[in-house]
């Protein structure tokens, strides 16, 4: 396929997906196998002793904290729900994708890997204190929601893995072929682009109401400031340890899914509009910097 089609891929997944928004909650139960798929491919790259924690993941890790309380702070006082939805925006870890989008911008891996893994599993052992103590309220116990955090996150990190190392030492025929086709993670995220962008939108419509939209509106440029805050930040983080790409990823894409899944649990409803927003910012930004980066 041309590097031009290539190119016009992401933009038209999107669109596709924003025209088509009423159709996609019909497939968003492909998400996760889509997901799967990719880091799957993707982490066959990957060898046993790559995953290896560095400071620049702490250093990430403690921006992103601090980041978080930061937002919470300087808005709660004006819109608490404003608050809650861009602080869960920050808060949430690293997307569990991130490591498929690093691979194709010719970054780290294994260092957004380790990075993802880490700050999933911060996030499952203080999100449930943190969350009760900033939202509206909160369904669950700390363990109850620990581990539902877990449940949701771990599998989908930690699956793909097992797999990929286990196709490496029993099927390394199989494994040779696989490194060898990693743009079919490429195609993958394309197809995956049109279901969450339409998921994101349906989401948005479903929710809305006359007396909430200056609030929405709010919500959603909250999610673009603090997406490209992150992304900005995470390179330049990732700049002083000679990886930009990791750093911005590790930082930009986050669990959305988690994000809204969190923001309906233990926040105002309208909130999680904040962390469906984010969804389609930083799938733009990510399409953005794959059309840059394959010229």
């Amino acid at each position: 396929m041309s590097q031009k089609i290539k190119n016009l891929m992401l933009p038209l997944a999107m669109v596709s997906g924003a025209v088509f928004h009423k159709w996609m909650g019909e497939l968003t139960f492909l998400s996760p196998y889509l997901i799967f798929m990719m880091l799957f491919i993707t982490y066959c790259k990957l060898r046993p002793g790559d995953f290896k924690p560095h400071r620049m993941q702490a250093v990430l890790l403690t921006v992103q904290m601090l980041l978080a309380a930061a937002v919470y702070g300087a808005l709660t006082w004006w819109n608490h729900t404003l608050a809650e939805g861009v602080f869960i925006c920050v808060y949430i870890p690293t997307a569990t994708a991130a490591p498929v989008i690093t691979s194709m911008l010719g970054g780290s891996i294994s260092s957004v890997a380790t990075f993802s893994l880490i700050s999933n599993l911060f996030v499952a052992l203080t999100g449930p204190i943190v969350l009760a103590a900033v939202g509206d309220h909160a369904e669950y116990t700390f363990i109850q929601s620990m581990l539902l955090i877990m449940r949701g996150v771990f599998p989908l990190l930690l699956l793909p893995l097992a797999a990929a190392l286990g196709v490496r030492y029993i099927l390394p025929k199989l494994h040779s072929k696989l490194v060898e086709k990693q743009q079919i993670s490429f195609y993958l995220w394309a197809v995956s682009l049109v279901i969450v962008v339409g998921s994101c939108v349906s989401f948005a419509i479903s929710h809305w109401r006359p007396d909430n939209t200056w609030t929405m509106i709010l919500l959603a440029l909250g999610a673009l400031a603090v997406c490209l805050i992150q992304f900005k930040i995470g390179r330049m983080v990732g700049g002083r340890y000679g990886d930009k790409v990791s750093g911005g990823q590790g930082l930009g894409q986050k669990n959305t899914v988690l994000a809204v899944w969190l923001a309906l649990a233990y926040m105002h409803p309208i909130a999680s509009i904040a962390p469906a927003a984010y969804i389609a910012w930083q799938n733009i930004i990510n399409s953005w910097q794959l059309v840059r980066h394959r010229g």
